[in-house]
């Protein structure tokens, strides 16, 4: 394995797409235990063109030219909420290496230093301890389960649910000094 880079994804790259593309699709089995059903169109460049342009904000690890892993910061929320959720995968050659870890880090820093964030959040299947320790190195805590939470894998499965708090400064615009008992 040659050294990884996380880069911000190139949202109306149809390379990146067809690379997006190649990955999920090669990895398909491996992620199936973690991943809602897809239809066959889904693991279509035409398809992931659509995907990256939906607005998220997503990195991706490539090594050299491959596209090695991914994490998508999603339902972003700004004003006194500030919040976003994440989802993460790696190819299964990468899994075990930090990666998820790394990609992780990366979105929790964007989402702290360029949109403000106050809080990120993340959910996992109960046995998914890989993705747990994940989160637990990066600084999540968690803070409940959540019953039937997402299809994934053809039935309804219960998640635990993390939350990552990245810092305490009041949102701009909502300053401590400008409420109703500002003096």
């Amino acid at each position: 394995m040659t050294t990884v880079a996380i880069r911000p994804a190139e949202t109306e790259s149809p390379a990146e797409a067809a690379a997006l593309a190649a990955a999920l699709l090669r990895n398909r089995a491996y992620m199936r235990p973690w991943e809602p059903r897809r239809e066959e169109a889904y693991y279509t460049p035409g398809a992931q063109v659509a995907r990256l342009a939906d607005g998220a904000r997503r990195w991706f690890a490539v090594d050299g030219e491959t596209l090695v892993g991914g994490i998508t910061l999603t339902g972003i929320v700004l004003g006194p909420f500030r919040s976003g959720s994440v989802g993460y995968w790696v190819d299964e050659a990468y899994a075990g290496h930090g990666l998820a870890t790394a990609l992780v880090r990366e979105a929790c820093r964007a989402a702290a230093e360029e949109l403000g964030l106050h809080r990120v959040e993340a959910s996992t299947l109960l046995h998914n301890h890989a993705s747990q320790r994940v989160l637990a190195k990066c600084g999540f805590e968690r803070v409940g389960t959540a019953p039937r939470y997402l299809h994934i894998d053809g039935d309804w499965r219960d998640h635990h649910l993390f939350q990552r708090i990245l810092h305490d400064d009041p949102p701009a615009g909502f300053g401590a000094d400008t409420g109703p008992d500002a003096r």
